[in-house]
């Protein structure tokens, strides 16, 4: 049987729900249907105004076989210089999207990802950790 997980087991715990408190202001008072830049541009403010570090399209490059690819990936947002943040504004969380985090902390070095959904009537969430 495998172990229990418990919500209080999660890595950056505090950190993530930081994050997840700014999302719920920000989708209290934007609502949801806007296109994904808007969510980004109204977390950018959130994390000003409330003294959260970040970076926004954080840059990561690729290896495969040792060398570096000459495409690069850009991170929706790098929080707490731990975190990875994405931000979707569609139906709903795909199996695309986790994937696509997961590699995202693959080539950061991060250990957790948020995937935060504003494309619905109700935020959905989405805590990864590898």
């Amino acid at each position: 049987m495998a172990p229990e997980i418990r919500i209080d087991d999660f890595p950056l715990r505090e950190e993530t729900d930081v994050i997840i408190g700014r999302a719920y202001e920000i989708h209290r008072l934007l609502g949801f249907g806007f296109a994904e830049i808007v969510y980004k541009d109204a977390f950018e403010i959130e994390f000003e105004d409330n003294d959260i570090p970040f970076r926004r399209e954080r840059e990561y490059v690729v290896t495969y076989k040792g060398r570096i690819l000459k495409h690069k990936f850009h991170a929706d947002f790098v929080v707490f210089d731990s975190v990875i943040l994405e931000v979707k504004a569609k139906n709903s969380i795909a199996d695309e999207d986790y994937a696509q985090t997961i590699n995202y902390l693959k080539c950061s070095g991060c250990k957790v990802g948020l995937i935060l959904n504003f494309g619905r009537e109700r935020l959905e969430i989405k805590r990864v950790v590898f």
